[in-house]
């Protein structure tokens, strides 16, 4: 599990992902928002709900690839307003090396979105998640002590906390997941259910690569070697 301290020893790193002119610039050609923050994300699902019209949020943590974009062109069809969040969650990486490692460039992430005329991205700091005096855990329970949650004590805790606070500041109709990472998914799914929340949660299977490699932002540190074994 990743202390208080820990945590934000963990997530220095990225808190200088803050969007430039050329990133708005993507923006404005694409004609989607870039928010950054809990307060203008909160806005704009009001004005959203005002209008009366549906809400569909994509989770990921950039370095998006065609299974993320999978689960756009199933949010586009089937929801009015598509948000994706992009948010590398330090709480759910075990090791500063680790964290360091995930690939982040956020440029090449809004230009991939870009075709897909999203309505909005949602890509805040960790500094705006996770203030200093940050202290409430989700425990995810049973479901997320063997396997990964074995290999990587603490994950599904920060996995199920960013995922109730993103459900929280969206306040999505319809949330959208790979089945890729199926640990991940079920823990998700209990949390839905368990805690009532009020959002639809639904499951796209796997993308695979020619290779038969299933989609991953990880894959992309992976030699031809690795992907082979």
């Amino acid at each position: 599990a990743c202390s208080r301290v820990r945590r934000w020893e963990l997530s220095r790193p990225i808190l200088r992902l803050r969007p430039g002119p050329r990133v708005r610039r993507i923006f404005a050609r694409a004609n989607m928002q870039i928010i950054t923050t809990v307060a203008e994300m909160r806005t704009f699902t009001r004005d959203v709900q005002a209008r009366g019209r549906s809400l569909a949020l994509v989770p990921t943590m950039g370095a998006l690839h065609e299974g993320h974009l999978s689960l756009v062109r199933h949010a586009k069809k089937q929801c009015d307003v598509v948000v994706v969040s992009i948010f590398v969650n330090p709480t759910q990486f075990d090791s500063r090396e680790d964290l360091m490692r995930y690939p982040r460039d956020l440029e090449k992430d809004l230009e991939v979105l870009r075709p897909f005329k999203v309505d909005a991205v949602f890509a805040p700091r960790a500094e705006e998640m996770y203030s200093e005096q940050f202290s409430v855990s989700v425990e995810p329970g049973e479901i997320a002590k063997p396997h990964e949650g074995a290999s990587r004590p603490g994950h599904f805790r920060g996995v199920a906390t960013v995922v109730l606070k993103l459900f929280n500041i969206v306040r999505p109709n319809i949330a959208y997941f790979g089945q890729k990472d199926f640990q991940q998914v079920l823990v998700v799914r209990r949390l839905v259910e368990d805690l009532d929340l009020d959002v639809r949660f639904v499951i796209l299977p796997i993308v695979r690569d020619a290779d038969g490699l299933a989609i991953s932002s990880r894959n992309v540190l992976l030699s031809a070697e690795e992907r082979k074994a």
